[in-house]
């Protein structure tokens, strides 16, 4: 069956499962290699307490560096694809050289922060000197080196906008199988390569991007012969720039919120260093679990977009209900594991002070995931029937409007000694369930509004 036919009449969730499954099984990957790269870090020898907290510290700006490629990515292959189906080579050319060079000023922004900004950024998080040390040297390795991950950014969605996101899977194999190998070797190291700590960790992790980045650089020249590579596309286009951003700005915001959410809470849990890489840590399990609600949406999507641009209620609203349905089931299992085994979690990453409170994080937030879930779902949905202003208004609640000021409040009774650092992470279920609330009015609405106006 081709892919159209199978859009038009294979059963919706038969085709939801077949579409979903290679989504999730790539966004687990990516989070899985975050989990690895924390526990070798937190089973080293000397300093594993003050290193884990300093990756912590770090992660929202490798969190943004991510963001700001994936969005420029977006846009790239949106725009890309669109301008092939339109027969114009020449322009299609012009946005892949224009999205490379827009990838050199983002490098050289990440640069300049390495050389110049870490300092105060981490600074900003913590008074311990050797989280400070820690921290400056893993990031500022991250940030020089950063070309790594904002070209395979880059090159995946080009290779996906030609319809080779096979290629760009495997890219990203490669590179976690690399960052996975390498991590052992240079964090302990072993045979002629030198112990070194948190700097080894972050060696491993930028050598991984490069290969995948490396990878499908040889992928695109080779495959994506659509269209002409030269370095004189790269010459700046205001009017390409701008339609690449106007697609992917969006999709920069929402991922540059979850950045912003992690710093402040980073800031929020600054009087416990022991609470701040229990949070870090538990952010990590958390990704894992949310991300495959993340690879269902991105099925969720294009299968009720589908259906809406053929009219067909019926497809819509069984894309809706198995979206939620296998979303739900996904999360109950997540909340499962988190809630049956957070021992097991905690000595893995070898927690040492922060291991109760990170115990308590998983056993309280991972209530909420359940409500996550559906809310990402919920996402893909009113992404898919033209709600790009709903969908931004679940995230705002989830990643700011709510939770901040609810986790802040919330740290003033802990740091006043009235209440343990548990009160904090009750703020993570009451936002998500609040959202969830919300969340279902804007389907009802754009339901109404949408769905069954159709003939």
């Amino acid at each position: 069956m081709s892919e159209s036919n199978k859009m038009k009449e294979m059963p919706v969730n038969r085709l939801m499962v077949q579409m979903g499954i290679p989504m999730i099984l790539s966004m687990a990957l990516q989070a899985v290699y975050n989990i690895v790269d924390s526990a070798f870090v937190g089973n080293m020898k000397v300093g594993s307490e003050a290193a884990l907290n300093a990756l912590t510290l770090v992660f929202p700006v490798q969190m943004l560096m991510v963001a700001v490629g994936i969005g420029t990515g977006v846009g790239t292959n949106a725009l890309l694809a669109r301008t092939l189906g339109q027969g114009n080579a020449k322009k299609a050319a012009k946005v892949a050289g224009n999205s490379l060079f827009l990838g050199v000023i983002i490098y050289v922004v990440c640069f300049l922060f390495g050389i110049f900004g870490v300092r105060a950024y981490i600074s900003s998080q913590t008074i311990d000197p050797e989280v400070i040390s820690m921290g400056m040297s893993y990031l500022r390795i991250c940030c020089v080196v950063s070309f790594g991950i904002i070209f395979f950014s880059l090159f995946e969605k080009l290779l996906q906008a030609t319809g080779r996101s096979l290629y760009s899977t495997i890219g990203q194999v490669v590179g976690a199988v690399v960052n996975i190998i390498l991590d052992p070797i240079m964090i302990y190291g072993i045979g002629p390569v030198p112990e070194m700590g948190v700097e080894g960790a972050a060696y491993a992790t930028v050598i991984g991007q490069v290969a995948s980045a490396a990878l499908l650089f040889i992928f695109h020249m080779k495959l994506n012969k659509e269209f002409e590579h030269g370095v004189g596309y790269m010459k700046p286009d205001t009017g390409i720039i701008k339609e690449i951003y106007a697609i992917g700005l969006p999709a920069i915001i929402a991922q540059a919120l979850m950045s912003i959410m992690v710093y402040v809470m980073n800031l929020i849990l600054k009087f416990s260093p022991s609470a701040q890489t229990a949070y870090g840590l538990f952010y990590k399990v958390q990704q894992f679990v949310l991300f495959l609600a993340f690879g269902l949406r991105d099925a969720i999507t294009p299968i009720i977009a589908f259906a809406y641009g053929m009219h067909s209620k019926k497809r819509i609203q069984d894309g809706i209900r198995y979206g939620l349905i296998y979303t739900i089931v996904l999360m109950v299992v997540g909340v499962a594991i988190t809630e049956i085994i957070p021992g097991a979690f905690a000595t893995l990453f070898n927690a040492g002070q922060s291991r109760e409170y990170f115990i308590g994080a998983m056993r309280i937030i991972s209530i909420s995931f359940i409500f996550a879930g559906i809310n990402v779902a919920y996402q893909g949905i009113y992404q898919a029937l033209d709600g790009g202003m709903e969908s931004l208004v679940i995230s705002l609640l989830r990643q700011l409007i709510i939770i901040l000021p609810l986790a802040g409040i919330f740290s003033v009774f802990v740091r006043n000694g009235q209440m343990g650092v548990s009160l904090i992470w009750w703020a993570f279920p009451i936002t998500e369930l609040t959202a969830c609330l919300v969340g279902y009015v804007l389907l009802k609405r754009i339901r109404k509004n949408k769905v069954e106006s159709l003939s």
